[in-house]
């Protein structure tokens, strides 16, 4: 079983949780664009693996191509992949991908209930650790940051079911 979800890295970011002495406020540069890191993530509910893939677009076939880097990941058995009703997962493209591929099963949580879906945790996670009170002075640099967190925690998948799993 995987549930599955998608987040923006923007690479104009906020301050967040951060502390400072009264009246010494830190800053954070920014460019101000509303370029961003589009992303989809599953997550290994067994494993706590982390299977993502970067994309330009939230698109039916973006999804479709993450879809099929699913499948070759888990070439053999059933897959059952829980996310939420955005639009481009009922598309119908999707439901075509379905049907070609039947041991792919999609199940959809209930509307407005991100609570339920862990993969919630990890872009919090990935901002906290990765991006949060940070400036990049190059796009790529965002880029190359998010692989290395993919990296480490696919290296530690305990850390990851503890993290996420158990609190769903």
């Amino acid at each position: 079983m995987l549930f599955e979800d998608e987040s923006m890295i923007r690479t104009y970011l906020a301050l967040q949780y951060n502390w400072f002495p009264k009246g010494q406020q830190q800053k954070i540069r920014t460019y101000g664009h509303h370029k961003g890191a589009k992303l989809f993530a599953a997550i290994d509910y067994e494993t706590g693996t982390v299977i993502h893939r970067e994309e330009e677009d939230y698109t039916t076939a973006a999804f479709q191509r993450f879809l099929t880097d699913v499948l070759t990941r888990y070439p053999e058995g059933n897959l059952v992949m829980v996310l939420d009703n955005a639009r481009i997962h009922h598309a119908k493209d999707i439901q075509l991908f379905l049907r070609e591929h039947k041991r792919l099963r999609l199940v959809y949580l209930p509307k407005y209930s991100p609570e339920l879906n862990p993969v919630e945790g990890l872009w919090k996670w990935l901002k906290h650790d990765v991006v949060n009170n940070v400036f990049f002075s190059k796009f790529y640099y965002i880029r190359s940051h998010v692989i290395a967190f993919m990296k480490r925690i696919n290296r530690h998948p305990l850390e990851v079911i503890d993290r996420l799993l158990l609190r769903v």
